[in-house]
């Protein structure tokens, strides 16, 4: 991307499908009305040991009938109800009947930890649990009793006058074991039995499309989470955009282990699927052997996955034994997608790779690529903006409009961004600005097509004797390297240079990959300024419960190595 005088800035394109102003539960409503009796989703539950297959139909009905459970337990509009579980039929449910009654879902990665979970329950000031009773061997049950000793006395699952946590009065619990204190799901559903569905109607009827449906918590890599609120008009109209550039259609079968406590999971699927009314086939964890079989089953035609369920798929013994050339679209978002990778899947399984970029801020899609653009544009960029979403890419110093094919901050304006973080307008002043562009913290280039790359993230930029290094750059060019599966860079102190370059490198199964060699492959491929002097060979990087890589730990750990002695600089 060669800069160009003009400034980078991308107008709102008004010539795609027009924003529309629906809740999503009435979306679900004109969805069944339209396909009734055609499949609208299949969740593999191997914790539940039950496989449930709804038609459009049969999902509105088992959403009315939560809707009404949930207004028999007293949710009003706005009350905030969290929602820890990891994807099962009920979780699908719950996002539509929480969307019908007005109330706000917070979603909860069921992988948090005690303290952990009480952050979001005291901040999201939530006013009823539903959870699962364990996620991974951990108990959650057994949490929240140690967070809540009163529960010991409680048997319905509603706590009188609690004296902690004194806005959670409902606790729901999905499937069995979650503990005495808490009320089965099926017996909310009975309850719903007894409201009057012309109440449900006229709950419904009062939603607005600006409402907000939901409350995303980032993943809090630096400093405590923020929950994001997205609202029914963001997230579905999103969704439907997604699904229109991306030519979804009714015929289409989407294949995903995506969370759905994540906007990839809970937007980009359930929305993106029920916007082009076709179906979504999804399961409670990723397991390779399983999502094969679900692939045999089900003969998707689109896969939504990160590249590491798409690596452990192609490299498990069943992947010989399974149909794979089902596809039409290989669906991934994110800036380390490895384009051997994404060559590999389309040559395996037919499908064209289909790139998105977002954050959980927008709702979540920026930047989609075009099924027409030539395979290397997909491969080597994040598309371009969604319609009626606004880009321009400043410099993070001045906040002047920098030009096309020069690295700044991305900033987007438009219908997709949230409506704030919940309860902390410090921070979200300093993310949306007086003039309504969210500034997103990531360096991008935006090329005068509209074509954008990110490069890296502000706070993640090497500056390396006065030479600005973008980490995403030569992460980009190690996943390149056929035997490495992820690759992070960071930054280290350098007392010569000021910062040097340190790369983690996970190879790929059976990898016989040496640092030196990585280093050669680099160094065939960028300037000598932008090779790592350290690479590190490591089995797993650190996480954060939402999935996301910790690069603040990365930092940690190259450090001690370099402190103790256990890494060497590799010659460049």
């Amino acid at each position: 991307m060669t800069p160009t005088p003009d400034p980078a800035i991308w107008p709102a394109d008004r010539n795609g499908p027009a924003l529309v102003d629906m809740t999503l539960g009435d979306m679900l409503d004109r969805q069944a009305a339209q396909f009734g009796p055609r499949p609208a989703v299949c969740v593999d539950d191997a914790t539940q040991a039950q496989t449930t297959h709804w038609t459009y139909a049969q999902l509105r009905d088992h959403a009315d009938r939560a809707a009404r459970g949930l207004m028999a337990l007293g949710v009003q509009a706005g009350d905030r109800v969290a929602l820890m579980a990891a994807n099962c039929a009920q979780w699908v449910m719950l996002e539509y009947a929480l969307a019908k009654v007005g109330a706000v879902l917070v979603t909860v990665n069921p992988a948090l930890k005690r303290d952990e979970l009480a952050y979001v329950l005291v901040q999201g000031r939530v006013s009823m649990l539903i959870f699962a009773p364990s996620f991974r061997g951990a108990d959650i049950g057994a949490d929240l009793l140690a967070l809540m000793p009163d529960l010991a006395t409680v048997t319905n699952g509603h706590r009188d006058a609690p004296a902690q946590f004194p806005l959670l009065r409902n606790l729901v619990c999905i499937g069995q074991g979650g503990g005495s204190f808490a009320r089965p799901f099926a017996d909310m559903l009975d309850l719903g039995d007894t409201v009057p569905d012309s109440a449900r109607q006229t709950r419904q009827a009062a939603v607005k499309a600006r409402d907000v449906a939901q409350i995303q918590y980032t993943s809090g890599t630096t400093g405590k989470p923020k929950g994001a609120m997205l609202t029914h008009y963001s997230t579905l109209n999103n969704a439907r955009l997604m699904a229109d550039r991306g030519g979804y259609t009714p015929d289409d079968i989407m294949l995903s282990a995506m969370p759905l406590f994540h906007t990839a999971g809970c937007v980009c699927n359930v929305m993106a699927m029920l916007a082009c009314g076709g179906c979504l086939v999804t399961m409670d964890a990723f397991d390779p052997a399983r999502m094969l079989a679900l692939w045999q089953r089900q003969r998707p035609s689109l896969l939504n996955a990160v590249p590491t369920m798409m690596t452990r798929m192609l490299e498990h013994p069943d992947a010989a034994r399974t149909d794979l050339r089902t596809l039409r679209r290989v669906i991934s978002g994110g800036t380390n997608i490895p384009p051997s990778l994404m060559h590999r899947m389309r040559d395996q399984t037919g499908g064209e790779p289909l790139i998105i970029m977002g954050m959980t801020e927008c709702s979540p899609v920026i930047t989609q690529t075009w099924p027409d653009d030539d395979l290397e544009t997909r491969l080597q960029t994040a598309g371009t903006p969604l319609p009626h979403t606004e880009i321009r890419i400043i410099d993070p110093d001045s906040g002047a409009v920098v030009p096309f094919g020069m690295a700044g901050e991305l900033c987007i304006r438009g219908y997709l961004t949230m409506a704030g973080y919940f309860d902390m307008p410090d921070k979200t002043a300093e993310t949306i600005d007086s003039d309504g562009w969210l500034h997103s913290g990531d360096l991008a280039v935006l090329d005068a097509s509209g074509h954008l790359r990110i490069v890296g993230r502000l706070k993640d930029m090497i500056i390396r004797g006065g030479e600005n290094v973008y980490p995403v750059e030569i992460e980009t060019c190690l996943l390149d390297h056929p035997m490495v599966s992820q690759a992070q860079v960071v930054g280290v102190p350098d007392p010569e240079l000021g910062e040097e370059i340190f790369a983690f490198v996970v190879g790929t199964q059976g990898s016989t990959a040496t640092e030196p060699d990585l280093q050669a492959f680099c160094k065939s491929r960028m300037a000598r300024h932008k090779m790592p002097k350290y690479i590190s060979l490591v089995d797993q990087m650190p996480m954060t419960a939402n999935g996301k890589i910790q690069k603040f730990a990365l930092r940690d750990m190259a450090a001690t190595a370099i402190a103790d002695g256990t890494i060497q600089a590799v010659p460049r």
